[in-house]
């Protein structure tokens, strides 16, 4: 429910400039539908008050209605969603290359559990989000290992993650850029385009070195920072990040930095396959249902001899 309401948006958000014009015309029509409009000029208020007879109360709901039925229109063809539906067109996806960084920083619990361990916890919850997706794993410390290619089975990918750890390293440090060159390997070999998201706690790698693979990179990445806010090791990771011309997500806890991660990867696949991959699901024909009743309701009260709107 966390993702959803975190990828919620507009397809083609430019239709709610029209609500704005929406709401003038109708307080422009209110104005000057109105009855009493010129008695009004010629009639004291308290006087015309007394004078009338019913107070047009059922005519102003009805106004309302109207208002509430262009409006519900406007969000409508503004296209809301939330979620993403496979093209009919292809059932591919374009591969998402997780970095996890394991070396002894990563176990520091601050607070519990383990940076480690959070990282591994985000792992299982990108592997829900991206059920049926392509998703590869790698973990590095002072050398990188492709632990599994892009697959779609995510489980897989959740279970081996849980698995890694500083003790199965073989060599100790922040080698990050070597994770990265293997990401570009196995991306590049599968000739399907992809992008990259680490989960590391910070980035203490040489800045010439990541200079020297940034160049190399041609896939969007992703930091997803596992560490405090405020702490050195992250000003350090934003750093590299910049070096590397990549998004940082910050962690959090409700799940908005999953969905975050999860939303621009399929920008990625979208922008590769020139709209041929997975789509935003349109939504706004939920509301159709509850237009029509609308309308039919309006068009009861006008047969009946109501007034016409």
């Amino acid at each position: 429910m966390t993702a959803d309401l975190a990828n919620f948006h507009f397809i083609r958000p430019v239709w709610l400039l029209l609500i704005p014009l929406a709401v003038g015309v109708w307080w422009m029509w209110l104005r000057y539908a109105d009855p009493l409009r010129g008695w009004r000029a010629q009639i004291a208020p308290d006087l015309l008050n007394a004078l009338i007879v019913e107070r047009g109360s059922k005519k102003r709901y009805d106004a309302l209605g109207l208002l509430t039925v262009w409006l519900v229109a406007v969000i409508a063809i503004a296209g809301p969603t939330w979620r993403l539906a496979p093209s009919p067109f292809t059932d591919d996806a374009t591969p998402l290359m997780i970095i996890l960084k394991a070396d002894n920083s990563m176990m520091q619990p601050d607070p519990a559990p383990s940076r480690l361990e959070r990282a591994q916890l985000k792992i299982a919850d990108l592997a829900e989000a991206g059920k049926g997706k392509l998703l590869g794993l790698i973990a590095y410390s002072g050398s990188a290992h492709l632990v599994l290619p892009p697959t779609r089975d995510t489980g897989v990918v959740a279970t081996m993650a849980a698995e890694i750890g500083p003790e199965i390293m073989p060599v100790p440090g922040d080698r990050l850029d070597l994770a990265l060159i293997e990401a570009v390997r196995v991306l590049t070999d599968g000739q399907q385009g992809g992008s990259v998201v680490i989960l590391a706690d910070s980035i203490t790698t040489d800045s010439a070195l990541l200079q020297s693979v940034q160049q190399k990179v041609t896939f969007p990445l992703q930091i997803l920072a596992i560490n405090s806010p405020d702490s050195s090791q992250d000003s350090a990771l934003r750093t590299a990040a910049k070096t590397l011309k990549a998004h940082v997500e910050p962690f959090d806890v409700t799940g908005k930095d999953v969905a975050t991660i999860i939303r621009r990867a399929a920008k990625v696949h979208v922008g590769k396959t020139g709209n041929q991959g997975e789509r935003w699901q349109e939504a706004g024909y939920w509301l159709v249902p509850l237009l029509a009743a609308a309308a039919l309701l309006l068009f009861q009260r006008e047969e009946s001899g109501g007034e016409a709107l």
